[in-house]
């Protein structure tokens, strides 16, 4: 498998050097890979730690977007379009995705043919410590508005950590709302038939910055939801 990781960040200056030397170390010459990290117009001097990594790491690629609204679905759109590999995992820059998991996102990808797999948060059944109360009651709300509209597909459709095949966004990249925080959920809903497989992980702590999810991005989250719904409904 050839292999292109993209990761939207913002803001992730001090856990992005952490989490290339992760990737590198967990993949090494396992398979043929480039990490491309889109940077969202950060802020805090992540453009000057971006450019010194990408001259040192020479799998690293760099896309930095100058933009007055921030967007991670556009962010990732612009990864993807650079990319040059067949397959893309998508995860946060946030170290909270442990890198340690690609290896059997993909064996579980190999083995069952499988179009998507998601690497989910068990929000059900267990308090995830690493979340606070207010995210991860706001995530499982939005996850269970999903599963009243939508078909179930996957037990978390918020998670930003995924293995796809990169021709479902070449083939579909026009019908896309790519507005908002949650791109895998705007890909998985395109089409009835994928095949998606779910990879329960842990979801660590994270080490600098603060979450970007808010009431704000929610409320995108559920517009895109309706948007989607009716375009099923009414053009398919």
């Amino acid at each position: 498998m050839q292999l292109s990781i993209v990761i939207p960040v913002y803001n992730e200056r001090n856990n992005i050097p952490l989490l290339v030397s992760k990737i590198n170390s967990i993949l090494n010459d396992k398979i043929k890979y480039e990490i491309i990290i889109v940077d969202d117009s950060s802020t805090d001097g992540s453009t000057q730690t971006l450019k010194k990594l990408e001259k040192k790491v020479k799998k690293l690629k760099v896309i930095f977007r100058k933009n007055k609204e921030r967007d991670l679905s556009k962010s990732c759109r612009d990864g993807f379009e650079l990319s040059k590999y067949n397959y893309i995992v998508v995860m946060d820059g946030d170290l909270q995705h442990d890198p340690i998991y690609i290896p059997k996102m993909i064996k579980i990808l190999n083995k069952n043919n499988s179009d998507f797999v998601v690497g989910v948060r068990d929000l059900r059944n267990k308090r995830i410590k690493s979340l606070s109360f207010f995210r991860q009651f706001l995530s499982l709300s939005i996850i269970k508005i999903f599963e009243f509209f939508f078909e179930k597909k996957t037990i978390d459709p918020m998670s930003g950590f995924f293995l796809f095949k990169k021709k479902i966004y070449l083939n579909n990249k026009k019908k896309l709302f790519l507005k908002g925080f949650k791109i895998l959920a705007d890909l998985i809903y395109l089409n009835k038939k994928f095949k998606i497989n779910d990879l329960k992980i842990k979801f660590n702590y994270r080490k600098k910055g603060k979450s970007k999810l808010n009431l704000r991005i929610a409320f995108i989250i559920v517009r895109f939801l309706f948007v989607r719904f009716l375009n099923n409904l009414f053009f398919k």
